[in-house]
Protein backbone atom coordinates (compact mmCIF):
# COMPACT_ATOMS: atom_id res chain seq x y z
CA UNK A 1 0.00 0.00 0.00
CA UNK A 2 2.87 2.37 0.76
CA UNK A 3 4.26 1.95 -2.77
CA UNK A 4 0.91 2.85 -4.29
CA UNK A 5 0.69 5.96 -2.09
CA UNK A 6 4.21 7.04 -3.13
CA UNK A 7 3.37 6.53 -6.81
CA UNK A 8 0.17 8.56 -6.41
CA UNK A 9 2.05 11.32 -4.60
CA UNK A 10 4.67 11.39 -7.37
CA UNK A 11 1.95 11.81 -10.03
CA UNK A 12 0.25 14.56 -8.01
CA UNK A 13 3.61 16.31 -7.64
CA UNK A 14 4.05 16.10 -11.45
CA UNK A 15 0.68 17.77 -11.93
CA UNK A 16 1.57 20.56 -9.50
CA UNK A 17 5.00 20.96 -11.15
CA UNK A 18 3.33 21.06 -14.57
CA UNK A 19 0.96 23.79 -13.43
CA UNK A 20 3.90 25.65 -11.86
CA UNK A 21 5.75 25.60 -15.17
CA UNK A 22 2.65 26.82 -17.03
CA UNK A 23 1.67 29.68 -14.69
CA UNK A 24 4.07 32.21 -16.31
CA UNK A 25 2.66 31.34 -19.74
CA UNK A 26 -0.93 31.89 -18.56
CA UNK A 27 0.00 35.16 -16.88
CA UNK A 28 1.14 36.44 -20.26
CA UNK A 29 -2.56 36.52 -21.17
CA UNK A 30 -3.86 39.96 -20.19
CA UNK A 31 -7.27 38.66 -19.02
CA UNK A 32 -5.76 35.94 -16.82
CA UNK A 33 -3.16 38.34 -15.41
CA UNK A 34 -5.82 40.97 -14.63
CA UNK A 35 -8.10 38.44 -12.94
CA UNK A 36 -5.40 36.88 -10.78
CA UNK A 37 -2.95 39.73 -10.39
CA UNK A 38 -0.42 36.89 -10.46
CA UNK A 39 -2.06 34.98 -7.59
CA UNK A 40 -3.72 31.62 -8.11
CA UNK A 41 -3.92 28.19 -6.53
CA UNK A 42 -4.39 24.51 -7.25
CA UNK A 43 -5.92 22.01 -4.83
CA UNK A 44 -6.05 18.25 -5.38
CA UNK A 45 -7.89 15.74 -3.21
CA UNK A 46 -7.23 12.05 -3.65
CA UNK A 47 -9.83 9.33 -3.09
CA UNK A 48 -8.64 8.85 0.50
CA UNK A 49 -9.17 12.53 1.30
CA UNK A 50 -5.53 13.63 1.31
CA UNK A 51 -5.29 17.28 0.28
CA UNK A 52 -2.41 18.51 -1.90
CA UNK A 53 -1.86 21.91 -3.42
CA UNK A 54 0.10 25.02 -4.08
CA UNK A 55 -0.46 28.77 -3.93
CA UNK A 56 1.19 30.93 -6.60
CA UNK A 57 1.99 34.63 -6.33
CA UNK A 58 3.23 37.05 -3.73
CA UNK A 59 -0.01 38.40 -2.25
CA UNK A 60 -0.73 35.99 0.59
CA UNK A 61 -4.26 37.29 1.13
CA UNK A 62 -5.22 36.86 -2.55
CA UNK A 63 -3.43 33.52 -2.61
CA UNK A 64 -5.36 32.41 0.46
CA UNK A 65 -8.66 33.31 -1.21
CA UNK A 66 -7.62 31.58 -4.44
CA UNK A 67 -6.77 28.41 -2.48
CA UNK A 68 -10.06 28.58 -0.59
CA UNK A 69 -11.99 28.65 -3.88
CA UNK A 70 -9.74 25.94 -5.40
CA UNK A 71 -10.41 23.78 -2.33
CA UNK A 72 -14.18 24.33 -2.57
CA UNK A 73 -14.05 23.35 -6.26
CA UNK A 74 -11.91 20.26 -5.59
CA UNK A 75 -13.97 19.19 -2.58
CA UNK A 76 -17.23 19.54 -4.48
CA UNK A 77 -15.82 17.30 -7.22
CA UNK A 78 -14.55 14.89 -4.55
CA UNK A 79 -18.03 14.70 -3.00
CA UNK A 80 -20.14 14.62 -6.18
CA UNK A 81 -17.85 13.19 -8.87
CA UNK A 82 -18.98 15.91 -11.30
CA UNK A 83 -17.10 18.85 -12.81
CA UNK A 84 -18.11 22.00 -10.95
CA UNK A 85 -19.91 23.68 -13.86
CA UNK A 86 -21.66 20.42 -14.79
CA UNK A 87 -22.95 19.87 -11.26
CA UNK A 88 -24.65 23.27 -11.18
CA UNK A 89 -26.16 22.71 -14.62
CA UNK A 90 -27.53 19.32 -13.59
CA UNK A 91 -29.07 20.76 -10.41
CA UNK A 92 -30.65 23.75 -12.16
CA UNK A 93 -32.01 21.53 -14.95
CA UNK A 94 -33.43 19.24 -12.25
CA UNK A 95 -31.53 16.27 -13.67
CA UNK A 96 -30.30 15.49 -10.15
CA UNK A 97 -31.76 16.50 -6.81
CA UNK A 98 -30.00 19.46 -5.23
CA UNK A 99 -29.51 17.71 -1.89
CA UNK A 100 -28.36 14.39 -3.38
CA UNK A 101 -24.79 14.92 -2.13
CA UNK A 102 -25.51 17.18 0.85
CA UNK A 103 -24.34 20.39 -0.84
CA UNK A 104 -27.06 23.02 -1.14
CA UNK A 105 -27.19 26.49 -2.67
CA UNK A 106 -25.36 28.75 -2.06
CA UNK A 107 -22.67 26.34 -0.87
CA UNK A 108 -21.87 24.71 -4.19
CA UNK A 109 -19.74 26.26 -6.89
CA UNK A 110 -21.05 26.58 -10.41
CA UNK A 111 -17.88 28.14 -11.79
CA UNK A 112 -15.75 25.92 -13.92
CA UNK A 113 -12.33 24.94 -12.68
CA UNK A 114 -13.10 21.83 -10.67
CA UNK A 115 -12.71 18.49 -12.42
CA UNK A 116 -12.08 14.81 -11.69
CA UNK A 117 -9.08 13.14 -13.26
CA UNK A 118 -8.10 9.51 -13.51
CA UNK A 119 -4.43 8.68 -13.19
CA UNK A 120 -2.67 5.59 -14.52
CA UNK A 121 -3.58 2.67 -12.28
CA UNK A 122 -7.11 3.99 -11.81
CA UNK A 123 -6.60 6.48 -8.97
CA UNK A 124 -9.12 9.29 -9.09
CA UNK A 125 -8.09 12.77 -8.01
CA UNK A 126 -10.37 15.78 -7.72
CA UNK A 127 -8.73 19.00 -8.85
CA UNK A 128 -9.68 22.63 -8.36
CA UNK A 129 -7.87 25.64 -9.77
CA UNK A 130 -8.77 29.23 -9.00
CA UNK A 131 -7.39 32.59 -10.00
CA UNK A 132 -7.44 32.45 -13.80
CA UNK A 133 -10.39 32.68 -16.18
CA UNK A 134 -12.56 29.55 -15.93
CA UNK A 135 -11.40 28.24 -19.29
CA UNK A 136 -7.78 28.64 -18.17
CA UNK A 137 -8.46 27.05 -14.76
CA UNK A 138 -9.57 23.91 -16.63
CA UNK A 139 -6.99 24.03 -19.42
CA UNK A 140 -3.90 24.46 -17.24
CA UNK A 141 -4.66 21.11 -15.54
CA UNK A 142 -5.25 19.39 -18.87
CA UNK A 143 -1.91 20.66 -20.14
CA UNK A 144 -0.12 19.64 -16.93
CA UNK A 145 -1.49 16.11 -17.39
CA UNK A 146 0.67 15.80 -20.51
CA UNK A 147 3.47 14.89 -18.08
CA UNK A 148 1.59 11.76 -17.02
CA UNK A 149 0.90 9.41 -19.95
CA UNK A 150 -2.46 7.72 -19.46
CA UNK A 151 -3.94 10.40 -17.19
CA UNK A 152 -7.34 11.65 -18.34
CA UNK A 153 -9.98 14.18 -17.41
CA UNK A 154 -13.24 12.42 -16.54
CA UNK A 155 -15.93 13.87 -18.76
CA UNK A 156 -18.75 11.46 -18.07
CA UNK A 157 -21.89 13.00 -16.63
CA UNK A 158 -22.15 10.44 -13.88
CA UNK A 159 -20.88 10.10 -10.38
CA UNK A 160 -17.43 8.52 -10.56
CA UNK A 161 -17.44 7.44 -6.92
CA UNK A 162 -20.83 5.96 -6.25
CA UNK A 163 -24.41 5.80 -7.39
CA UNK A 164 -26.84 6.88 -4.73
Amino acid sequence: MMKKHKELRAMIDKIIDGVSDLVPLYLENEEDRAKSNGNLAICLIDAEGMVHGKVFGTDKIRGREAFRVAWVKASQVWITGFKTGEYERLVFNKEIEEDRFGIRKPDYIGWEGGQPITLPGGSIVSVGVSGLRSVSDLEIVLRALDRIPGAVINNELNNIYQTI
